[in-house]
């Protein structure tokens, strides 16, 4: 009698790769290789230009080093300096104030210059090159044209009010005018800004403002309504950006009441922002230590002031596709 066995299934063909059911794909390590290398760039600028320095700074924060002599560690000392120091205390005062005049002025006109850019049709190309272009000016040559524009004896801008019969301010040493024109100086480098909010209202659709002209909303409205809220994340964005350009508030103070003199005139002490007196500590009479400190201090101050700024944001920002 002749025994018979139960075939064997034949055995499933190999499946292509592109054929294969979905489950943990294998890593490419040509394709791993190849995207560190075009990061290579950055990584290296970042680690030798960004973390290694912020690392030595830290470490010299709580040291006496004059960059002549050896690092002569003092604990914290520098920062017990810096909140006993009145000068620190003006500098704050001097920057915060231009902060808070200098972010709500750029983000209104940018926004005017925007809304109009987006009205003007086939020439907006031209009218955003020319309202970037200045953006392309080095700051130490505007801040030197602006400070013969604000002069207050012959500035062409103090001449142009009294066409109209306003006597104008004296912008450049009267201390009560001293930030308010760098605010307006500063309106100049505006269009990296009118071009985000640009793009913004280009993409909020049209249809909400057919609707809401049909529901019988006026202009005031529709843009209380619809146009600032769906461009809130521009808006957001730009007010973290300027608020952490006007706190680094450098160049153009410098270049117009410090290049080329060194004197303490209550006119500069007016525009002696942060940045400028911890360049004066770490350059001009060589305190790499303690201008060290008041690096850390602003540093600090400026992840407070956006933590707070994000935590606001949760109410006031809307973004596409959230409840």
């Amino acid at each position: 009698m002749t025994r018979t066995f139960p075939a064997r299934p034949a055995e499933s063909p190999a499946l292509p790769a592109a054929d294969r059911p979905p489950g943990k794909p294998r890593r490419n390590r040509g394709e791993i290789r190849a995207a560190y290398g075009f990061l290579s760039p950055w990584i290296i600028g970042f680690v030798v230009f960004t973390a290694a320095p912020m690392v030595i700074s830290l470490y010299l924060s709580f040291t006496d080093y004059d960059q002549i002599n050896a690092p002569n560690y003092v604990g914290g000392e520098n920062y017990r300096q810096l909140l006993q120091d009145p000068k620190v205390a003006l500098a704050l005062r001097n920057t915060l104030i231009y902060a808070v005049m200098y972010v709500p002025a750029a983000m209104a006109v940018a926004l005017a210059l925007a809304m109009v850019l987006n009205r003007v049709g086939r020439a907006a190309g031209f009218f955003r090159t020319v309202f970037y272009l200045p953006v392309m000016t080095p700051t130490v040559a505007a801040a030197a044209l602006f400070l013969l524009l604000l002069n207050g004896q012959k500035g062409l801008i103090n001449r142009s009010l009294a066409l109209i019969g306003v006597h104008g301010p004296s912008w450049t040493t009267d201390s009560s005018w001293i930030k308010p024109g760098l605010a307006l100086t500063m309106l100049w480098g505006l269009g990296g800004t009118v071009v985000i909010y640009l793009a913004a209202l280009q993409q909020v659709p049209k249809d909400l403002y057919e609707a809401a002209q049909l529901d019988g909303a006026g202009s005031i409205a529709r843009f209380r309504r619809i146009t600032l809220p769906m461009i809130s994340g521009a808006l957001f964005f730009t007010m973290i950006v300027l608020t952490i350009h006007s706190l680094q508030m450098f160049d153009q103070a410098y270049t117009m009441f410090f290049g080329g003199q060194q004197n303490s005139t209550y006119a500069n002490d007016a525009a002696l922002f942060y940045v400028i007196y911890l360049f004066q500590q770490a350059f001009g009479v060589l305190h790499m230590g303690y201008a060290s400190a008041l690096a850390w201090l602003l540093f600090g101050i400026i992840i407070l002031i956006t933590a707070v700024q994000v935590r606001l944001s949760k109410r006031f920002v809307y973004y596409e596709g959230e409840r």
